[in-house]
């Protein structure tokens, strides 16, 4: 008779017992020590706030983020990609600044059959016959942004220019995608260390060459220095200064006034007008006492991408998360979002320039749209 009480009561115990919400996990990587903190600590900020945004849910499931600095070395990086998949058994790995970073995880996680989604890195690597259909971007392929300052220059007339990059896997798509669209005399074609912080001789050699114009990727930390050492250096006398992912967000705190009138290529913008974008730089500006950066309104549509791939499979499956990513019209801080067959978004580039707003903060404005669906030139080259 016990026994049967026991049983009984057990019975009721397990029927009275709230049910429990699914929960969708998420490893999200980012470099969070270091010089390039400033970045990801943006990034996690821009995470957060989605969530918050989302009330703690995506797709209608409870979130749970776990976040790994990976400490800007592919070593570490590939070590946490195992740990998210195989310890903490995550659902999505998203995030990740740097491409040779990307490049080292790539494929553990896409051959563990769920989905890498990026908030910055696109190497070319990974974009044509390195493609994978677990990977998504939602950001940009490295060479879209300065293909389209190149496009800018070649259009401007601008008959010589001097390039400059980090020598590392971003800096050569970068600096292959501006001579795809620039015709003119390229004088010299400069790779930097990744990290480097003194660019005096590089300055020197410059100044010697004398370009019409320079063009220069220094991504975090590396633009602030280069920034101010070009203006220490009297250098707007010698070349003009045109940059892609150099002078943004991040580098404007501290570059402020010395960066006027620079101008840029992106696919985002703060002054982007429609309503996602406008909550997100108003709720971001109010949380965390300035503008954010593109790389945070990234880490935000990545956050968002996740939500509707759950939302409308209504599954963490990742079959059914990817077969909605890869339809596209994914709502971001840049509009609807279209994906190209390599899973690479589909999207506008604007030129911005530097300015002050209206309370005498310094940040960015669109003045122009470079390139309207601006498509990737490796898709082709991508079987799934």
């Amino acid at each position: 008779m016990k026994k049967a009480f026991t049983i009984a009561a057990l019975a009721a115990a397990i029927t009275l017992a709230p049910a429990h919400a699914e929960t969708v996990k998420i490893g999200y990587m980012t470099t969070l020590s270091g010089g390039a903190g400033i970045i990801g600590k943006q990034m996690q900020n821009a995470v957060e706030l989605a969530l918050e945004h989302k009330g703690g849910k995506l797709g209608g499931m409870d979130a749970d983020v776990v976040f790994v600095d990976d400490q800007r070395k592919p070593d570490v990086a590939k070590q946490l990609a195992n740990r998210l998949v195989k310890s903490d058994r995550v659902d999505v790995v998203a995030g990740i600044i740097w491409s040779n970073l990307l490049e080292a995880v790539h494929k553990p996680v896409t051959r563990s059959d769920i989905l890498l989604i990026s908030s910055n890195a696109g190497p070319s690597t990974v974009a044509g016959e390195g493609c994978h259909k677990n990977f998504f971007s939602m950001s940009w392929q490295n060479d879209q942004t300065p293909e389209a300052m190149g496009k800018h220059m070649q259009d401007a007339g601008i008959k010589s220019v001097y390039l400059m990059a980090p020598n590392y896997q971003a800096g050569k798509d970068m600096l292959s995608g501006f001579k795809r669209y620039y015709k003119g005399n390229v004088k010299a074609e400069v790779y930097t260390k990744l990290g480097q912080s003194d660019f005096q001789p590089e300055l020197s050699a410059l100044r010697a060459t004398a370009p019409e114009a320079t063009m220069v990727f220094q991504p975090g930390g590396m633009g602030i220095n280069f920034v101010k050492q070009w203006k220490q250096a009297g250098m707007d006398g010698v070349s003009k200064l045109y940059q892609v992912f150099t002078v943004d967000g991040v580098s404007l705190p501290a570059l402020k006034e010395s960066a006027l009138g620079i101008l840029g290529t992106q696919t985002w913008s703060p002054d982007l007008n429609n309503a996602i974008n406008n909550k997100f730089v108003a709720d971001y500006k109010a949380k965390f006492g300035g503008y954010p950066s593109f790389y945070a309104a990234q880490a935000y549509d990545t956050i968002l991408a996740i939500d509707h791939a759950i939302a409308k499979s209504g599954s963490k499956d990742t079959d059914k998360m990817r077969a909605v990513l890869a339809a596209g019209n994914i709502p971001t801080t840049r509009g609807l979002l279209k994906m190209n067959s390599n899973h690479f978004p589909i999207q506008n580039i604007y030129l911005r320039e530097t300015v002050k707003d209206a309370d005498g903060i310094v940040t960015t404005r669109v003045t122009e749209t470079v390139f309207t669906d601006h498509a990737d030139s490796y898709a082709a080259k991508c079987k799934f």
